[in-house]
């Protein structure tokens, strides 16, 4: 089997494991950033109307989230939900996402990413990120930095900054774009079966399905993929030592 020159990962479930998302906590963390809340929201009606509104977008809904590909900047939904219940901010839009992203839901590097990174570069296997996310790219590209400070990543795609998502092949091709690559030399990894692996398919890479971080998944890939729950399977994989 010939090696990649270049593998790709997904950022949620994949580089990094978040824990449980948790808007009201994310929202009780933004409230102490305003100075002012004339109508005494609290963090559950900002949270229950922000669900609104993802409804309207058709975000979130883990059946049905794949058929969404086109996505918004987080910048945008939070002005329009702050602005709506009229709170007055006293940080900028990065830090305030930033705020509730930390709160809201924790991260940790998954298990043996950091050795699997350190294993690529040692090989001169380029590397770098795609991911589904309507953080702005800055704010996605600061949490990876923190938890993976040694990474190389030549490039981090955030979707909120480039319209399409996952599995839209377009966000695929504008990542080939910027490898240089083909697309039978690139790799893709993410937990996701549909917007990871048979996005990744579709668009000609070879998908990884790696379900490391969690093991219930409500949908399996309808494409053929190398299947790891560790990292350190995939290096065996690349060195020929483990079966696919």
């Amino acid at each position: 089997m010939r090696k990649p020159k270049m593998i790709l990962f997904d950022y949620g479930q994949t580089l990094l494991d978040e824990e449980h998302f948790d808007g009201i906590k994310g929202t009780l963390a933004v409230l102490e950033k305003c100075v002012k809340n004339p109508n005494n929201i609290t963090a559950e009606e900002i949270q229950s109307f922000a669900n609104e509104l993802n409804k309207d977008f058709g975000r979130y809904d883990p059946k049905n989230s794949h058929l969404c590909q086109f996505e918004i900047h987080n910048h945008s939904f939070q002005n329009y939900l702050y602005d709506y219940f009229k709170l007055e901010r006293i940080v900028p839009p990065i830090v305030l996402e930033t705020i509730f992203w930390n709160a809201a839901s924790p991260a940790k590097p998954t298990i043996n990413i950091i050795p699997f990174l350190d294993y690529l570069y040692s090989e001169n296997i380029r590397t770098g990120v795609i991911s589904n996310i309507s953080f702005s790219g800055d704010a996605l590209k600061n949490r990876i930095n923190e938890f993976l400070p040694n990474n190389r990543f030549e490039f981090i795609i955030a979707t909120s900054e480039y319209i399409f998502r996952k599995p839209q092949k377009r966000i695929f091709e504008l990542a080939l774009r910027k490898s240089n690559c083909y697309a039978d030399e690139v790799w893709y990894c993410g937990d996701n079966a549909i917007c990871d692996v048979d996005g990744a398919k579709s668009a000609g890479l070879t998908p990884v399905w790696y379900k490391g971080a969690h093991e219930n998944y409500s949908n399996i890939p309808q494409k053929e993929s190398i299947v790891i729950h560790d990292w350190l399977e995939l290096i065996g994989i690349l060195d020929g030592t483990t079966m696919m």
